[in-house]
């Protein structure tokens, strides 16, 4: 399995100096920056768009995670390719054909990430695995940060065994709940991304590298 990677959920920053949060959580050491972005519909809230993402590229380097809660999504796909995504990640309901909408994602040169809810099955894995780059395994329901952690550790470790069956770098990303307790579980089960929102930001600007580094070595 790859090293273990760190994706800060932005949703848990100061929205008033998202420039600033953005520079704190690279420095910090972010492997990847989480921009969780959620329609009102597909999920109970609403948080930001294409729009604010593309003000954002310019203040970081890292990859740019960006994942989809939203439905339809096929229509908004190429607005945040263009807004600087680095991977795209859709949910398996949120749209009639999942498959079409990751050959879409990665036609436009974007890596193709696929996101399962708690109750998600994983077989909806079986004809897309060609396709994606990312896995991402929710141990929440979707729609709000700093929710309780969902024990679904028989779930990762499946998603991870069809990961290893094909033989490609899949990376298999889990959100929800996570701290430096949880991190623990997911890891032993095959997790090697992990997102954190409330666990990193929760105790300001100054302990960001600090939080990392204990979901990073938990």
């Amino acid at each position: 399995m790859s090293e273990i990677k760190i994706a800060p959920s932005m949703l848990s920053c100061d929205f008033a100096n998202l420039a600033e949060e953005l520079k704190r959580i690279d420095v910090g050491g972010a492997d990847y920056i989480h921009l969780d972005v959620m329609d009102g519909h597909f999920v109970p809230n609403i948080t930001f768009g294409a729009p604010v993402i593309k003000a954002m590229r310019p203040h970081t380097n890292k990859i740019f995670d960006v994942h989809l809660m939203i439905d339809p999504v096929d229509a908004y796909v190429e607005d945040f390719a263009n807004a600087g995504a680095d991977i795209i990640t859709i949910h398996a309901e949120a749209g009639k054909h999942p498959h079409r909408t990751l050959q879409k994602i990665r036609a436009l040169g974007k890596k193709a990430g696929i996101a399962l809810n708690p109750a998600t099955p994983t077989d909806v894995l079986d004809h897309v695995m060609d396709l994606v780059d990312l896995v991402l395994v929710m141990t929440v329901n979707p729609g709000f940060g700093g929710q309780s952690y969902i024990p679904l550790e028989d779930k990762i470790a499946d998603v991870r065994a069809r990961i290893e069956a094909t033989g490609r770098a899949i990376d298999l990303q889990v959100d929800g709940g996570i701290t430096p307790e949880t991190a623990v579980k997911v890891k032993a089960a095959g997790a090697n991304v992990l997102v954190a929102g409330t666990a990193i930001f929760k105790d300001g600007a100054d302990h960001y590298a600090e939080a990392i580094a204990k979901l990073k070595d938990a």
